[in-house]
């Protein structure tokens, strides 16, 4: 049997409503999708709290129209603006003869790392073991049956803010919608682009967006680290707006037109509301465009090194979003910037595998997971990983 659900993502410049089956390749097929423009949030809060409803609607409906289903319950996704993250590592001494690590022990330290980061304010929404470790050996996702005498794990606890739990309870009331659930959309997205493989030895993802710009780190399946950065791709426009002297549609062509790395070569054309054609010369353009990506790659780079997080030569880095990541050769300048490679990660989906929707997309799969865990019944460590979930 099929399971079907719909999730609603809000980034800094759209609202996008999914609606998925299960089945297919991946593990899930998107049949509807309404993505709607808005004025997103700043600081906390809505830009223009009056015109959120009337989006959140038309996201509805455009993807009722497509799925041709109607939707009565949907699950919302936390943008990482009005979520926080909070790690902890605990340990637990193992009782008994011949001491080996069981359920009730994985049970008993998880109940002593959610007390060791109380009281926070928000409430918890996700709970994720980055690793268990048995007297100092290994690190592992499968603690049960280890036999030792300690138990130590590492668990991210992340935390919505009530604002926007209670703002968006009102907003799907009043639509005639029940919120079955709120997910962080960091985490879905970190966990659906950063492969397995990478996780275990610390991966970062950073997705520029419109308005800001993420930084999330990973490890096993926990995420460790997350960070938001008040600068994105709308910065850029807004600087070849002033700097060129041009409308705000025209500096964005000229920032989707400009190519990193061509020094020389052929002007910029743009054409401006009214048909008329503009040229500009890639000097020109650089010199306007190029200083606001370096101080956007300059935050990331210290944002990571005062992260905590180790990140080796091993460590992958990857980028997503539409403020960079949709420019000819902004993952290859962000990486000289960075000092090390940046990645682009691979399509999840047939349908809407653009960069812009890497947030709605990673959504739905951690919402499918959870359909998942809650619907099947599993060996140990799947009701083990269930508790953290």
């Amino acid at each position: 049997m099929k399971n079907m659900a719909v999730a609603i993502d809000f980034g800094t410049s759209k609202v996008v409503t999914l609606v998925a089956e299960s089945g297919g390749y991946h593990r899930c097929d998107i049949i509807g999708a309404g993505v709607v423009p808005y004025d997103g949030y700043t600081d906390g809060y809505w830009n223009t709290p009056e015109k959120v409803n009337d989006a959140i609607h038309a996201a509805i409906q455009e993807a009722e129209t497509q799925a041709s289903r109607r939707i009565h319950e949907i699950h919302v996704g936390v943008p990482g603006e009005f979520c926080r993250v909070y790690v902890t590592e605990t340990t637990l001494q193992l009782q008994g003869v011949d001491p080996h690590v069981t359920p009730a022990d994985v049970e008993r330290i998880f109940a002593m790392a959610d007390q060791e980061i109380q009281p926070v304010r928000g409430v918890i929404i996700h709970r994720s073991p980055a690793w268990f470790m048995v007297d100092d050996g290994k690190k592992t996702m499968e603690p049960v049956g280890i036999k030792g005498s300690t138990l130590k794990t590492f668990v991210s606890f992340i935390v919505a803010d009530e604002f926007f739990l209670n703002d968006i309870n009102r907003r799907m009331q009043s639509l005639g919608i029940e919120v079955a659930g709120f997910f962080s959309s960091p985490m879905g997205e970190a966990l659906l682009f950063l492969p397995p493989e990478d996780r275990d030895r610390t991966a970062v993802l950073i997705d520029i967006g419109y308005l800001n710009s993420e930084i999330m780190a990973v490890e096993g399946d926990a995420l460790v680290f997350h960070k938001v950065i008040p600068l994105g791709g709308a910065h850029i426009t807004v600087d070849l707006t002033y700097g060129l002297e041009v409308a705000m549609p025209m500096a964005e062509q000229i920032k989707r037109s400009y190519i990193f790395g061509m020094p020389g070569g052929d002007n910029i054309e743009a054409v401006d509301s009214a048909g008329r054609a503009a040229s500009f010369t890639r000097e020109d353009v650089a010199r306007v465009l190029e200083p606001r990506v370096d101080e956007i790659s300059e935050q990331i780079r210290e944002e990571l090194n005062h992260s905590g997080v180790r990140l080796g030569s091993w460590s992958n880095v990857y980028l997503t979003g539409g403020g960079l990541a949709m420019m000819r050769g902004g993952r290859e300048y962000l990486s000289a910037q960075m000092e090390r490679p940046v990645r682009a990660p691979s399509p999840k989906a047939a349908k809407l595998n653009s960069p812009v929707y890497s947030s709605a997309l990673g959504l739905m799969d951690l919402v499918f997971e959870t359909i998942e865990q809650q619907t099947e019944s599993g060996g140990i460590f799947d009701k083990v990983k269930g508790l953290f979930k």
